[in-house]
């Protein structure tokens, strides 16, 4: 079976193995485990930040720090279709009790300058004011467009002027960065706080950073705990995170896999594919998505559902070149 539902489905390395075997532990929630100290330190470097925090999902990432950055009741302003707004069962309002504001970021998923001063709220005696902006990139329901650095930074400058503060959800932002040729720390700089996966296309088992200044990351730890992420002798996790962040470099391979899954799914009629610019390909088909994924998956591969007739696959280190080869052989007997 080709699994091509998501980047999350990787199997650990070996060397990820051995490391989470030999790791130094010690009790995180007291701030002892060597390992985890050493990745939060290793993540923050390599993101251009003051510190960093790790925990165990993306999702709790962006959810610790919406709570960190905002007063209860406060606006955020969110992409309609980002990950923060739309995947993660309305945290913002169960977590953070803050009330969204979406902006159509249009086909690249990032709100214009003009588009955050326009949905901005000043506190008064009848509104709760605006109180954190949050981007995407790469952007998952608009096909992993990588968002380029001077776009984060436009959007970002039209919050800081009226002292909104800006999370950037880098899930992905490693293939971001592979896709524009710069480094993540480019993509960080204009903005607060960020959150990064390890566990999606870098291949570690388990395992997010959220990063930012010392003393947002300081009040983070503690919402961390509050939300149930106060973890133990996590260096366990952390030895493979630090394995992962070592596959930065290989995302490339991700992204060139991804065009020829499209450019090979784009011939096959009744199916439809744009080139890809990172590792998710969005397939239009012209028939029921479900239905075609059904058939999909009696041939031998997986994909998600995106919409009625919209399926996402998305290629990761567990595909090699023959994996793509066969996954289009695959959908055309499926079509």
């Amino acid at each position: 079976m080709i699994d091509l539902r998501s980047d999350t489905v990787t199997r650990p390395s070996d060397a990820m193995r051995e490391a989470a075997r030999d790791a130094s532990v010690g009790d995180d929630v007291y701030g002892e485990d060597p390992t985890v100290n050493d990745l939060q330190d290793r993540v923050a470097d390599v993101l251009g930040t003051e510190a960093a925090l790790l925990v165990p999902s993306g999702t709790m990432g962006n959810q610790v720090a919406a709570r960190t950055h905002t007063e209860r009741g406060q606006e955020v302003l969110c992409e309609r279709e980002s990950h923060i707004y739309k995947w993660e069962l309305a945290g913002l309002a169960q977590h953070a009790e803050v009330q969204p504001r979406t902006l159509d970021g249009g086909e690249r998923g990032v709100p214009t300058p003009e588009q955050v001063r326009e949905g901005y709220v000043a506190a008064d005696g009848h509104r709760p004011g605006t109180g954190l902006l949050t981007l995407e990139n790469t952007h998952n329901s608009k096909g992993g467009v990588a968002v380029a650095p001077e776009r984060v930074r436009a959007a970002a400058a039209a919050a800081r002027e009226r002292d909104v503060p800006v999370h950037l959800d880098g899930a992905r932002l490693f293939n971001a960065a592979a896709a524009h040729g710069v480094p993540a720390s480019e993509f960080v700089e204009p903005v607060d706080t960020v959150m990064c996966c390890l566990s999606k296309g870098l291949g570690a088992p388990v395992g997010s950073v959220l990063a930012g200044p010392d003393d947002f990351v300081e009040e983070a730890r503690r919402v961390r705990k509050l939300l149930g992420g106060g973890m133990r002798q996590a260096g366990m996790l952390a030895a493979p995170g630090l394995e992962a962040l070592e596959n930065r470099g290989r995302l490339v391979e991700d992204h060139r896999r991804a065009a020829r899954l499209a450019e090979g799914l784009d011939r096959i009629e009744g199916l439809s594919a744009d080139e890809p610019e990172t590792n998710i390909v969005l397939v239009r088909t012209d028939r029921p998505a479900e239905a075609f994924l059904e058939d999909c998956e009696a041939e031998g591969l997986l994909g998600v559902a995106f919409d009625d007739c919209l399926v996402r696959f998305c290629t990761h280190w567990d595909v090699d070149d023959a994996d793509i080869e066969e996954a289009v052989a695959a959908a055309e007997r499926a079509a």
